[in-house]
C-alpha cells in the first residue's frame, strides 16, 4: 500500500512540476488575464473563446484542477493508511500539500481580481514550489526512520529523515534564489543587466533598483553553485552532484537567455530547469 502511495505522490509531484512550467508560459506569453478578471469562468463562459491567450490561461486552470484531484486523493489515501497502519503510515506531507494548495487556489483568484500585482505573483510561485516540495517529501512514503535524529546536523540525512543543517542551508539558498528569479521576471528586470557574467560590463551595477534586483539574483545563483559544489564534495552524495549539474545548466540557460535578448523558449526553459533545481535540492537534502 505504501508503494501505491509513493506512486500517487510521484504522479502528483510530476503534474505540479508541469503546472509550474505552464504557469511560466502564461506569464511569458502575457496570458495571465486571458480569461479577463473572471474566475473560475473564462470571460463569463464555461469554455474559453478561441483566442491564444484565453486558451493558454484556460489550460493552466484545468491543470490546476488535475493537480487538485491528485493532491486531494493523496491526502485521503494518507488518512486511510494512518487508520490502517498506525505509526508506520506515511507522514503529514500530503496534508501539508493539501493545505498549501487551498491557499494557492485562493491566492490565484485574488491575483486575477487584482490584475496580477508582481509581488503576489511571486508569492504564487513560492507556494507552488512548497507544494512541489511537500509532494516530493511524500514520495518517500515514511516517517522518520528509527534512530534518525530530527536535529541531525551532518552533511546529509538518512532516507526518510529530516534534512541536516547543510541540506537545510542548501534548501533555503535555493528557495531564495528561485524567488529572486521570479521577482526579476515579474518586475521587468530581466533585461536590466545586459551581458554575462557582468551586469552591463560592471561588477557592481550603478543603475536603478531593477539592475540591483537582477544582479542579486545572479549572485544568489553563483552562491548556490558554489555551495552545492562544496556540499557534493563534502558529502559525496549522488543527489548533491545532480544538484550541481542542474544549477550549472540553469546558469548556462540564463547566460544564453540574456545574450540572446530573452527569447521566450529560453525563458520557459529557465523556469523549467529552475524548478528542477528546487526539486533536486529537496530530494538530495531530505
Amino acid at each position: 500500500m505504501t508503494r501505491r502511495f509513493a506512486r500517487l505522490a510521484w504522479l502528483a509531484a510530476t503534474c505540479t512540476y508541469l503546472l509550474i512550467i505552464l504557469g511560466a508560459i502564461v506569464r511569458i506569453t502575457g496570458s495571465g488575464l486571458g480569461c479577463g478578471d473572471d474566475w473560475p469562468l473564462c470571460h463569463g463562459r464555461l469554455l474559453p473563446p478561441l483566442e491564444v491567450a484565453a486558451l493558454i490561461e484556460f489550460a493552466h486552470r484545468q491543470a490546476v484542477v488535475l493537480v487538485t484531484v491528485f493532491v486531494v486523493a493523496l491526502a485521503i489515501y494518507a488518512w486511510h493508511l494512518r487508520r490502517v497502519q498506525g505509526n508506520t503510515a506515511p507522514g503529514r506531507a500530503a496534508y501539508v500539500a493539501l493545505a498549501l494548495l487551498g491557499v494557492q487556489v485562493a491566492l490565484g483568484a485574488v491575483i486575477v481580481k487584482l490584475a496580477l500585482p508582481p509581488l503576489r505573483v511571486v508569492l504564487h510561485l513560492a507556494i507552488a514550489m512548497l507544494i512541489l516540495a511537500a509532494l516530493l517529501v511524500a514520495t518517500r512514503g515514511h516517517r522518520l526512520t528509527p534512530g534518525a535524529s530530527p536535529g541531525n546536523t551532518g552533511a546529509g540525512s538518512t532516507p526518510g529523515s529530516r534534512p541536516g543543517l547543510v541540506g537545510t542551508i542548501a534548501l533555503a539558498l535555493g528557495f531564495v534564489t528561485v524567488l529572486f528569479g521570479a521577482l526579476t521576471a515579474n518586475l521587468g528586470a530581466a533585461s536590466a543587466c545586459l551581458g554575462f557574467p557582468l551586469c552591463n560590463g560592471a561588477l557592481i551595477p550603478a543603475g536603478n533598483y531593477l539592475q540591483h534586483v537582477h544582479w542579486t539574483h545572479r549572485l544568489l545563483a553563483f552562491a548556490l553553485l558554489g555551495y552545492s559544489l562544496w556540499w557534493a564534495v563534502r558529502s559525496r552524495r549522488r543527489g548533491a552532484w545532480w544538484v550541481v549539474a542542474l544549477v550549472a545548466l540553469q546558469i548556462t540557460v540564463a547566460a544564453a537567455m540574456v545574450l540572446l535578448t530573452l527569447p521566450r523558449v529560453l525563458q520557459a526553459a529557465h523556469v523549467a530547469v529552475g524548478a528542477a533545481v528546487w526539486a533536486g535540492l529537496v530530494l538530495a537534502a531530505w
